[in-house]
């Protein structure tokens, strides 16, 4: 038996999914930044990981010879068991856009709440398939309000570099951002930002440049300048599917399960823990579910997937001793967004590359940051838009519902008034210098502001309350906590790269020690 034991690990890693019976050293529980972070580096350190993904593989074309579905077109790819689109834009001059689609394990997850929209990445790779890859660090002024706890020397000098060099970050060519058709929307962002005394700064971006002066060439498939975006992008990001995961996987001891969906953990008879894992069909179906034995287990599921799933097992007694602080501490990153009506001279474009690389800064004057974002409609719309990240104090928590067997979130629609009132720092004062007004067809009838969504979800197992100082649960040796859920709330710009690095610093130390 002890002979047998490795050759048939290898067997059952060269067979697909993870078997039910099965021991493993560690299991990571999503494949998003800071799993792919854990599972890089535990396998480079010698260790088999096992990595279970509740979405798709997304590594098979469809009918239409491509992985993921436009913008503009949605369709059963799109969606996380939606029957209808929830887009973030859920109107335009004043028609819903809404439409039918086919159940599906589809790529975007908007996960209603009472009080917010949450919008996540469904599938290998986590939400580095739907984001728009604005890859910020956050200026250092800032951090102590991110991170209080963690060394900004060792972040600034270690895992900022490290992560960035990782993820293959870069800035477009301001060259070439002057000239090309696609960027038009972000030059005029730019000019009435500086028109009324806005810094206007260019943002790095993990999209591949060069192959976008070629899409915009017409030399190559078209991707970004083709408007993919939110429902994944099919040639020119550089998502954790081009970066991280190949490395991975190159190590030779890493084995991903796409759709498998962990329900329970809870400490083993013989040590470690027992992991429940109910395997789904691409309708959402459980089709089996497994039982697992793990000495360790990370838990990267995102802050909402995480949150919830410690939340919950601390409720219903399978992770009992878990901190108080577990489900606290969550926040939007103060996500709102908002559209603005240009004069006929301020064309932005019918084509627009999907891909932000500029912003208007006034963190410090007004606590908003905001993305000149596109709105590719493959139309002139003379419109403007915006996602403003903001300094909102709110923080909301997470609980276990017994009469719904559910887990809520305590977030408020109110709460984004401080947001809005931050972002109008900045749009009040264009729309006054440019005489314009704010478009109100965007988000319903006369609705001016975007205040039911995040993109950025952050929190709800704190770094250093709900773990300690690396991620560590406490009550629960070789439990970890390595997503945006250790980050309470806000990093005053994108938060991936945040989430990456961290992910280094932690995994780092828990190698050196715990191992």
């Amino acid at each position: 038996m002890a002979l047998g034991g490795p050759a048939l690990a290898a067997t059952a890693k060269a067979a697909g999914p993870i078997q039910s019976g099965t021991h493993v050293p560690v299991l990571v529980i999503g494949t998003g930044y800071g799993g792919s972070v854990a599972a890089l580096r535990l396998a480079q350190a010698g260790v088999d990981v096992q990595m279970v993904e509740m979405g798709m593989a997304w590594d098979t074309p469809g009918a239409d010879g491509k992985i993921f579905a436009n913008t503009t077109n949605p369709d059963a790819r799109s969606y996380w068991l939606r029957t209808k689109t929830k887009q973030p834009l859920s109107n335009f001059l004043g028609f819903p856009i809404d439409r039918d689609i086919p159940r599906y394990t589809g790529i975007l997850d908007a996960e209603e709440f009472a009080g917010i929209i949450v919008y996540q990445g469904r599938g290998v790779g986590g939400g580095s398939l739907v984001n728009g890859g604005m890859a910020v660090t956050p200026k250092r002024e800032n951090f102590g309000a991110i991170l209080p706890t963690v060394n900004a020397d060792e972040m600034y000098n270690t895992y900022y570099p490290r992560a960035n060099a990782e993820l293959g970050v870069g800035l477009v060519d301001p060259a070439w951002f002057d000239t090309v058709d696609c960027y038009q929307y972000a030059r005029v962002g730019r000019k009435q930002a500086q028109r009324s005394g806005f810094p206007f700064v260019f943002v790095p971006d993990v999209y591949d440049w060069d192959y976008m002066k070629q899409e915009a060439a017409g030399t190559v498939p078209k991707s970004a300048v083709a408007g993919e975006i939110l429902y994944g992008n099919n040639y020119g990001k550089k998502s954790l599917q081009k970066t991280y995961i190949p490395k991975l996987m190159a190590t030779g001891r890493v084995t991903i399960s796409p759709l498998h969906k962990v329900t329970s953990v809870s400490p083993a008879s013989g040590g470690g823990y027992t992991v429940l894992i109910d395997q789904l069909n691409t309708t959402g179906d459980v089709t089996t579910t497994k039982s697992v034995t793990a000495d360790r287990v990370f838990f990267a599921a995102g802050s909402v997937g995480t949150s919830k799933l410690l939340t919950m097992l601390k409720a219903t007694g399978k992770l009992p001793n878990l901190s108080n602080e577990i489900g606290k501490g969550w926040g939007d990153n103060g996500n709102v967004m908002v559209g603005r009506a240009n004069w006929w001279w301020d064309a932005t474009g019918a084509v627009q590359a999907s891909i932000p690389c500029g912003g208007i800064d006034n963190w410090a004057a007004g606590g908003a940051f905001a993305e000149v974002a596109p709105l590719p409609t493959g139309i002139e719309t003379y419109a403007s838009f915006y996602l403003s990240i903001t300094k909102n104090p709110n923080r909301a928590e997470f609980s276990w519902n017994p009469t719904t067997s559910k887990v809520d979130l305590s977030w408020q629609t109110a709460w984004k008034q401080p947001s809005i009132d931050m972002a109008k720092t900045i749009f009040d004062k264009i729309n006054a210098t440019e005489a314009t007004i704010y478009r109100t067809d965007l988000f319903g009838v006369n609705k001016t502001w975007g205040d039911h969504l995040t993109y950025h979800p952050l929190g709800g197992a704190v770094l250093n309350r709900a773990t300690d100082n690396y991620g560590r649960l406490l009550g629960y040796p070789g439990l970890y906590a390595i997503d945006g859920s250790l980050i309470p709330g806000n990093t005053s710009v994108n938060p991936f790269v945040t989430i990456t690095a961290l992910a280094e610093r932690n995994i780092e130390k828990i190698i050196a020690t715990d191992l």
